[in-house]
């Protein structure tokens, strides 16, 4: 796979004249792709970034060449183009493939990859989110905290980034930062997988930060037992503490002794602990399997 050399320009600017140079003779060396364009197009504007974007990630193998087609006719003409935005991949001095209308960023990628034969690797946000993912099953918070702030200095609009931030700053006791950080996040954005879990995270910190230490409250429900009150102040505490398990389970006591209560406050809690959790998490399907139990026995 031929890359550019160091330093060189990987997106340019052409028109007619400068078509072979450019396009044509360039693409003897390394994969060119032509986006063809105009001012006027909005799809053109949301795609232009795109390829920009996995052009300068793409670590040389590949060039683009944007062409104004208002200022540069011919070459739709030539190329036969029916509408924009219209990218074409040219090898060998000829166009080899095309794509019409404004794809997203993983479609963009495959279509590069497919024309080179080969992977053109992880972008720097793509590496990043990788190692903060890792990190996060480590419980390594600290390299966690830097993959994440790194992704959001790159993306600063990165939701999945900011919900994994999140979930740091939770874990390090920082429940305030957490919160502003979730508030960023637009409304639309909030049923994101990884968003929801997070404001779930934050909810269930804030409910157990007065929650107080363990054994008493552990006293109150041997005491009483049928003081649900009591059971669920237990059932968050533990939680909180991160024993989702034991909460869980105090949560579905509960729900068995009384489904109703408080608005079916305990089930409420219970679904945070699966979106935390994920849905696939052994907790989460064995929870889930005594709530069927639960109410339909």
């Amino acid at each position: 796979m031929n890359t550019a050399p160091a330093g060189a320009d990987l997106v340019i600017d052409s028109n007619a004249e400068r078509f072979a140079v450019d396009v044509v003779q360039a693409s003897t060396e390394r994969l060119v792709l032509v986006d063809l364009w105009a001012p006027w197009c909005g799809p053109c504007k949301q795609l232009g970034p795109v390829l920009e974007k996995v052009i300068n990630n793409a670590g040389g193998a590949v060039s683009l060449v944007k062409i104004d087609i208002d200022q540069n006719p011919q070459i739709a003409q030539a190329l036969r183009v029916q509408s924009i935005p219209a990218v074409f991949a040219f090898k060998d001095g000829q166009p080899v493939d095309a794509f019409m209308g404004a794809l997203p960023e993983s479609q963009v990628k495959e279509f590069i990859e497919k024309n080179l034969g080969g992977a053109i690797g992880p972008s720097p946000v793509e590496q990043a989110m990788e190692a903060g993912l890792a990190a996060l099953e480590e419980n390594n918070t600290e390299v966690a905290l830097t993959a994440f702030a790194k992704i959001l200095e790159l993306e600063p609009d990165n939701i999945e980034a900011k919900a994994h931030l999140s979930r740091v700053y939770l874990d390090l006791g920082e429940a305030e930062a957490a919160e502003t950080l979730l508030e960023t996040i637009e409304e639309k954005d909030r049923g994101n997988q990884h968003v929801s879990a997070a404001f779930a995270a934050l909810s269930i910190a804030k409910n157990s930060a007065n929650a107080g230490d363990l054994a008493p409250l552990e006293e109150n429900v041997a005491n009483d037992p049928e003081n649900l009150q009591a059971r669920f102040e237990l059932a968050q505490a533990l939680v909180g503490a991160g024993s989702y398990h034991a909460g869980g389970d105090q949560f579905l006591e509960i729900i068995k002794r009384d489904n109703e209560w408080n608005d079916q406050i305990a089930r409420t809690e219970l679904l945070k602990i699966f979106e935390v959790l994920g849905p696939m998490h052994d907790i989460s399907k064995d929870l889930r399997r005594k709530l069927s139990a639960a109410l339909f026995s």
